[in-house]
């Protein structure tokens, strides 16, 4: 028994003695060995026992480790749920209960207020989804297991300084699967660089201030380049013939440029030179909607690298603006489909015997399943997906 506890005790201490490096450790060995590391990395041990009292792993967190629906859904479906009638009404009802905050904001930040508001609107639905998961457990979780332990391990240390320097009360201190929180979602080492106490409490709390989470937002987004008084960009008209592998975010040209291959506003008329140099957005290849993006299109993609999200604030920011949808069709013939019809589909399939559960307009396995077995019946594609074309069948009683 004591050799068993000595070569315990060696296998620890050799762990200890790079406390960050990756090891083959149980969960609570791992537990201890970034106890060790607390100090060095700003946590006192004592506030590291009393905010990890009793954490237990969530393994449920790594199943969303692979798993981004920027980088996974098809275009038009991220896009219908994100910039529905709905987010969009309640965002312009957003605009007006905080004109005051958001009149502030733009004058310390020089970030527009339809900006402001629709990265809150994508982020949380302003502030309905916070996300449920405490930070402390998941962010100790994936700092033990899976991939990329260090990044996880330096975003669980900041979760701590968090709590220590006292912003945010423990309890309130939930968000998502990876570690974002609050009404904009940051993440813990975002938080540390840029938030901001607004409202004047001597805290910066992005969980239950408004004001805090507005004004951080637009201290992010005029940290990563916002230029004031510039648009993300707008949509164009490709020439016939247009050489797609010219187009991407990182390809930028001078507008002028564009102009000579072509290139022009939807409605026909010449490219408005926002900015000096732009780059052509072709998110569904060259038969769908296209964009001229400036540098504050940039800006927004910084606050999470995905193209399709920035497009989404973009394009909400727009919509809360006044703006219509885009002129041109997305390159499918099953559009995506609304949150509202995403909640009527799941009616349907509730109504037709399918025990899917909660009608939420969130297409979770259960939902997906009972789609494909109706797939099969209608001798569809069988996919599970949410679109427009199983929706009118199931409407239509087939």
């Amino acid at each position: 028994m004591k050799s068993h506890l000595l070569t315990g005790a060696v296998a620890l201490m050799s762990a200890l003695a790079a406390p960050l490096a990756h090891a083959d450790l149980s969960f609570d060995e791992c537990m201890r060995m970034l106890r060790s590391a607390a100090p060095s990395k700003g946590v006192s041990q004592a506030a590291f026992d009393r905010f990890t009292a009793g954490v237990s792993p969530d393994e449920t967190v790594l199943e969303s480790l692979d798993y981004q629906p920027e980088f996974v859904t098809p275009i038009w479906d991220y896009l219908a749920a994100l910039v529905d009638q709905e987010r969009i009404d309640d965002g312009k009802a957003m605009l007006a209960q905080w004109s005051e905050v958001l009149g502030r904001v733009e004058a310390e930040y020089g970030v527009d207020r339809a900006t402001v508001v629709a990265v809150w609107g994508v982020e949380s639905n302003y502030g309905k989804n916070f996300g449920s998961r405490p930070l402390v457990t998941s962010l100790a979780t994936l700092s033990c297991e899976g991939r990329r332990q260090d990044f996880f391990r330096g975003e669980f240390f900041t979760t701590l300084r968090i709590l220590e320097q006292g912003n945010i009360a423990p309890e309130r201190l939930t968000g998502s699967w990876a570690g974002a929180f609050g009404h904009t979602q940051f993440m813990p080492s975002t938080f540390m660089r840029i938030a901001v106490d607004f409202d004047g409490d001597g805290r910066r709390d992005l969980m239950d201030s408004v004001p805090d989470a507005l004004a951080s937002t637009a201290n992010y987004l005029k940290q990563a380049g916002w230029r004031t008084g510039q648009g993300w960009g707008y949509e164009i008209k490709l020439p016939a013939g247009f050489d797609a592998s010219v187009a991407g975010r990182k390809a930028r040209r001078a507008v002028s440029e564009w102009s000579a291959m072509g290139v022009r506003q939807i409605d026909g008329s010449a490219l408005d030179a926002i900015d000096s140099q732009a780059a052509v957005l072709l998110p569904a290849g060259a038969e769908g909607p296209a964009f001229l993006v400036f540098r504050n299109f940039n800006a927004i993609y910084s606050y999470n690298a995905a193209e399709s999200y920035a497009l989404a604030i973009a394009h909400l920011s727009d919509r809360l603006r006044g703006a219509g949808p885009f002129v041109t069709d997305w390159p499918t013939d099953d559009p995506g489909i609304a949150r509202a019809e995403r909640r009527e589909l799941q009616q349907l399939l509730l109504d037709r015997g399918h025990a899917i559960g909660e009608v939420d307009g969130l297409i979770g396995a259960k939902s997906k399943a009972a789609i494909a077995v109706e797939q099969e019946r209608l001798g569809y594609e069988v996919n599970g997906r949410a679109g427009m074309k199983i929706l009118k069948a199931l409407r239509e009683g087939q």
